[in-house]
């Protein structure tokens, strides 16, 4: 794993974590710096980065991306795009 990806996966897991937080945090989490953390992140993915990933930061799946990047792609499933 490129130390980006390492980022990309660092920034992943905190976004699970706040949403996984928003029953219960008083105040909620602010999630956009981590939205635009992400994008940001994504634009600076190589030419040569698995499709998979690209695709699925591109299309805003981020738990898919998280899961692809933590090896367990398989777990996925077929979105609404017809890609897993």
């Amino acid at each position: 794993m490129t130390a980006l990806e390492k980022n990309i996966l660092q920034a992943l897991t905190e976004l699970d974590a706040a949403v996984k937080a928003m029953a219960t945090a008083q105040p909620k989490p602010n999630l956009l710096p981590l939205f635009r953390r992400l994008d940001e992140l994504a634009l600076e993915l190589p030419r040569e980065t698995d499709p998979n990933l690209r695709h699925y930061l591109n299309k805003k799946s981020y738990e898919k991306a998280r899961l692809f990047l933590l090896g367990r792609d398989r777990e996925n499933k077929t979105g609404s795009c017809g890609h897993v």
